[in-house]
């Protein structure tokens, strides 16, 4: 047999795929884990146990946690439901707002942020504007801007179902602002009830659903029957029947929209500096744009992003528009690659260093879409490649930009963690659990919320260092594993462990392979931060099972763990 010293003294890559245990080409054999549960990998690319849950407040089952930044020194957490919005300051409930969505809609809802006004779209709901004046905070619908002559500076499409409509334009005994709009096929429906048309260089306003066939319209002012039916007009692009944006942002100071329920590949922005006015006008520079995307494959935008670019999601592909400025003569917009994103929910995009980490379509990959080193080009690499057994139907994540940290919220309750420090070549996946499932996660003022449901109660918490027990009562186990061991450039067929020695940080309580390490009493006394030093258990016996970790990190106690290294000594045989 002969002897071996394994040291590790970085987990840098985190929780390794079991696919990969056979890779000791690769770094994951050095610097990866086979297991890391409720444990970070922190900037030196040491593990240390998670920071615990403090209780904040009761929640709704279907709460959905969204961060509302006023200023540096202001800042509020939103916890929607179902018909509501509750609003905390990260410790205290302050007010409760009623809003037009259901429990279903929560979790399409999209959001963006400009100063103190938070903006809400969903394509089955008018978009809903969240303000705060003074100590109150106010939600109002979201609507275009009004000209002199009452028109509205919205914008108007032909929808691919009224192509060959034609308009027969007649007075009506209603007034002579009124009239009777006749089409020569069925074509309206009640939900047409309060929209509006362009027709004969004019907006109208529809009155009156009569039939399929027939509506009463109105218009400001008197208007000039035409001498035949009319071919060239428009509907409101957003309204109660052709839905409303699906997606929203802010870029070079213009508001964005992003697809719509009947429109899904198009984006509508606003005139650069009035985010209420969508007129495309006569082209000039700032004034209002339209464009939908043209491409072989039919494709639904999920989501749009303002970064470097002004970034479209699609159930397709990724796009760019690479303007700068962005005017309606400066358009350059192109499909960069094809990984294509959730589109049955909304999970919001994170920026993480330059690039944009979303979730892919089918729920399986975390991919970060970044330019090449010339700046041109877009690539969208899949960040759980080494860890993807983390990754199963994600329904939130938010990043922590303070700690460098991603976490994704799993259908089952779970949560994956990525600590990613890109300077540092930190890129470590683990998991978190907790007694219960978490459904919701938000960061704000570089503290990470989670809302978690226990035996039927949900509750915001946040992780807190200064806690020793989730919710202040449950505690939690942690395990970090070794990867399987190469030797000699090949995978044993048996092992025999002398010793397993770790250098610790501040520790209070270890377990190794379930043996305690006999750590100093004097750390215990109050005030006193834990250990720092070498600890070693001594080990004998021998295994044939050499893809199992020669030593494994566990403990239950609510006591503080940092390990910045470990070595395992012993023998082997190939």
């Amino acid at each position: 047999m002969g002897k071996f010293i394994h040291n590790q003294n970085s987990f840098a890559l985190g929780e390794i795929s079991p696919e990969f245990f056979a890779r000791g080409d690769l770094a994951v054999a050095a610097r990866g884990l086979s297991r890391l549960e409720n444990m970070d990998v922190l900037a030196s690319g040491a593990i240390s146990r998670r920071p615990a849950l403090a209780r904040i407040a009761a929640a709704d089952t279907d709460a959905v946690l969204i961060p509302f930044s006023i200023s540096d020194s202001e800042n509020y957490l939103l916890a929607l439901s179902d018909g509501h919005i509750k609003i905390y300051d990260g410790q205290n409930f302050i007010q409760n707002l009623i809003a037009p969505w259901n429990a279903e809609a929560l979790r399409s809802l999209q959001y963006a942020q400009r100063f103190g006004t938070m903006i809400f779209v969903h394509p089955d709901f008018q978009p809903q504007v969240l303000k705060k004046d003074g100590s109150i905070f106010s939600l109002t619908p979201f609507d275009f801007s009004t000209n002199d002559d009452m028109s509205r500076n919205m914008p108007f499409m032909k929808f691919d179902d009224a192509a060959n409509i034609k308009i027969t334009v007649t007075t009506s005994s209603m007034g002579n602002s009124f009239a009777t709009f006749t089409t020569q096929a069925p074509f309206w429906t009640p939900e047409n009830v309060n929209g509006r048309l362009l027709a004969l260089n004019r907006q109208w306003t529809i009155y009156q659903y009569v039939s399929p066939t027939v509506i009463i319209v109105s218009t400001n002012g008197t208007y000039t029957l035409p001498g035949a039916p009319v071919s060239d007009w428009r509907e409101a692009a957003f309204g109660v029947r052709r839905g409303w944006p699906r997606s929203i942002t802010f870029h070079q100071d213009r508001l964005v929209f992003g697809g719509s329920r009947e429109w899904p590949c198009g984006v509508w922005m606003s005139r650069v500096g009035d985010h209420h006015n969508f007129s495309v006008g006569t082209g000039l520079d700032d004034e209002a744009i339209f464009l939908t995307l043209l491409s072989s494959a039919r494709q639904q935008i999920c989501t749009v992003v303002s970064s470097d670019n002004l970034q479209i999601l699609t159930t397709a592909g990724e796009w760019a528009i690479s303007a700068k400025p962005l005017t309606p003569s400066t358009i350059d917009i192109r499909q960069h690659t094809s990984a294509g994103s959730v589109s049955e929910i909304y999970l919001p995009p994170q920026k993480i260093d330059r690039g944009t980490v979303f979730v892919s379509k089918g729920g399986t990959e975390i991919r970060e879409m970044v330019l090449d080193e010339l700046g041109e080009n877009y690539n969208a690499p899949n960040l759980c490649a080494l860890a993807a057994h983390l990754i199963n139907d994600p329904v939130d994540l938010a990043y922590n930009d303070r700690l460098r940290q991603l976490f994704i919220v799993m259908t089952d309750g779970s949560m994956a963690v990525l600590n990613k420090n890109s300077a540092l070549e930190i890129s470590a996946w683990g998991s978190y659990k907790t007694l219960g499932q978490f459904k919701s996660v938000a960061v704000m003022n570089g503290e990470t919320f989670v809302t978690v449901t226990r035996a039927g109660d949900t509750f915001i918490e946040k992780f807190d260092a200064g806690e020793a027990l989730d919710s202040g009562e449950f505690g939690f186990s942690h395990t970090a594993a070794a990867m399987p061991l190469f030797a000699g450039g090949n995978a044993p067929k048996k092992i025999r462990v002398h010793k397993i020695s770790a250098r610790v940080l501040d520790t209070k309580s270890l377990f190794i392979n379930q043996r305690r390490a006999k750590l100093p009493n004097e750390i215990y006394a109050a005030g006193e931060p834990g250990f720092s030093g070498d600890v070693a258990v001594g080990m004998l016996g021998t295994t044939m099972d050499t893809i199992n970790p020669l030593w494994t990190i566990t403990g239950s106690e609510p006591l503080p763990l940092s390990v910045l290294s470990i070595a395992v000594e012993g023998w082997y045989l190939i």
